[in-house]
């Protein structure tokens, strides 16, 4: 898949300085492409550009298929006449030192609605006539889903005694506070029974009872989607590929559950019978209880994996290369009853294997995949993995301790592998090295031969001198940022995925040093 040896950065959309409380498709977006380019880089990689939770996360969203509406630019929607260039640059606040969901929603929500309202006044172009004819099979049913949540949302706001009856309606033990979660949420479980059970019937009826809803939908992921691809040409045009983050797993309340029931294990009431998480491991000593709802594999194996092959095919559409979160799963997936507390009652489940990625690659060709297979590896996951020739995952902030041949240190590495320093789930690596053991500094010094007065720069050296054909850095990691910049704790839900940088982080000697260490050992040819 990558026919030469490449260096790139790791940063989400939402992370880019903004004056609107979250990173965008806008200026700065465009800005930092081309401080990739200067820093020699060739790669960009990102996480799921899906919808996120109420926590920020992009890992459970509402749609495998959709875009996060927050990220859509107003500048570049008063350059097309849909705002007041005015009224804009007089909202702007002074850059974020975070990326503040709440914040970003109060201020851009009001108007991207009326640019809506705009959008109505006009005749709608014909791109945008294409852009629903070549989404309806998934945006239809994304775009009800979510009209039908905010109706049902403004409703159960107005009531008391809702949670109660709804409890009692789904003659079904659940905690008082994730029946509350369920409920307060709008969850498609709590929806009229005729709607929940998508009945043919029921959806024309609510078709029309949201019509205007629906089209707000539709005008949301027809902004996102068309900015979003004039920035990925951008970045194709700097020499720049994207490579992008299919999570494993869906959320529960999702479009994609609710219009695909039984495509996943679900119980006669429509709530999951079992769900994902992990076993006890290097990040949580109790496991990690995801809570989404595992899949009825033999029903995607009769369908021949129609679902997971449009599912692949929208995202290569939208990225050029796609890293595939907890492989591993394909294999074996850790089973967890739905009422456990914790993922530790879980038990290992055998998962579709190769089959899937063989009707994959018929339908789509090559599959340009990274296969992050972290964590608890077998040696079955290996041989899936290199039975379909992905390259695997190194994270060099695993290396370190007792073992001299461990499998995270660079010479232990075959070339068919994508080293990172962390991911969006560690530490910051100037984090981890304070907090590492001293058994773990000392091995990490007199591996490299150095002082551990730059950890970062020292872990940047060793990844970019590895014998893996790519090589990823958070941008953390090149700013030289501590630990209270990291993006995610895992098993946490609060204070994660609002690390945003600040252009002024940035000095000549990042860039020269991503341009030296990129020319001396290989990773850009220009």
């Amino acid at each position: 898949m990558f026919e030469s040896r490449k260096s790139g950065i790791l940063l989400h959309l939402s992370s880019i300085p903004s004056p609107f409380g979250i990173g965008d498709l806008g200026g700065d977006a465009y800005r930092f492409i081309e401080t990739l380019a200067s820093a020699k880089q060739t790669l960009w990689q990102i996480l799921p550009l899906c919808p996120v939770d109420a926590s920020g996360s992009p890992y459970q969203s509402t749609s495998a298929f959709g875009g996060e509406p927050l990220y859509i630019s107003l500048d570049l929607l008063a350059q097309e006449g849909l705002l007041s260039k005015e009224e804009v640059e007089d909202a702007k606040q002074p850059n974020f030192p975070y990326t503040d969901y709440a914040a970003a929603r109060e201020l851009k929500i009001p108007f991207l609605q009326k640019a809506f309202q705009e959008f109505l006044c006009k005749s709608p172009p014909a791109e945008y006539n294409d852009f629903l004819e070549k989404n309806n099979y998934w945006i239809d049913d994304y775009a009800i889903f979510m009209a039908a949540k905010a109706y049902f949302m403004e409703q159960r706001q107005q009531e008391s005694e809702g949670l109660c009856k709804f409890l009692k309606e789904t003659q079904m033990f659940l905690p008082e506070e994730m029946g509350r979660a369920y409920y307060d949420s709008a969850c498609w479980c709590s929806f009229p029974e005729d709607l929940r059970q998508r009945k043919l019937q029921a959806l024309k009826e609510w078709r029309d009872i949201l019509k205007e809803e629906i089209q707000w939908e539709y005008f949301l992921q027809y902004l996102f989607h068309k900015q979003w691809h004039q920035l990925k040409a951008f970045a194709h045009e700097k020499g720049i590929q994207i490579i992008g983050d299919v999570p494993i797993f869906v959320s529960y309340d999702s479009a994609d559950v609710w219009a695909n029931q039984e495509a996943f294990q679900l119980n006669s009431l429509g709530f999951p019978r079992v769900v994902a998480g992990v076993p006890p491991d290097y990040f949580s000593e109790k496991g990690q209880l995801w809570g989404n709802p595992l899949y009825q594999w033999k029903y995607h194996e009769q369908t021949s994996y129609q679902w997971w092959i449009c599912r692949i095919k929208k995202a290569l559409e939208d990225v050029d290369i796609l890293r595939i979160d907890h492989f591993r799963g394909f294999e074996s997936y850790w089973e967890i009853p739905f009422e456990a507390v914790d993922a530790r009652s879980g038990k290992w489940v055998k998962g579709p294997g190769v089959k899937l990625f063989q009707k994959m690659e018929k339908a789509l060709g090559e599959l340009p995949f990274i296969a992050e297979d972290l964590g608890i590896i077998t040696q079955e996951v290996r041989k899936l993995r290199e039975k379909i020739g992905l390259p695997g995952m190194r994270i060099l902030q695993f290396a370190f301790g007792d073992d001299k041949n461990n499998a995270y240190l660079p010479h232990s590495y075959d070339r068919n592998t994508v080293v990172y320093t962390g991911t969006h789930d560690n530490n910051t690596t100037i984090g981890w090295y304070q907090n590492a053991t001293e058994k773990e500094q000392d091995h990490f010094r007199r591996y490299m031969n150095v002082t551990g007065e730059s950890p970062n720069w020292d872990f940047i050296r060793l990844a970019f001198s590895s014998s893996a054909q790519v090589a990823i850095v958070p941008l953390q990691d090149v700013l030289g940022l501590g630990e209270e910049y990291r993006m995610n704790l895992p098993g946490t839900v609060k204070g994660n995925w609002s690390f945003t940088f600040q252009w002024e982080m940035w000095n000549e000697g990042c860039l020269e040093g991503l341009r030296y260490l990129s020319f001396l050992y290989g990773r850009n040819s220009g």
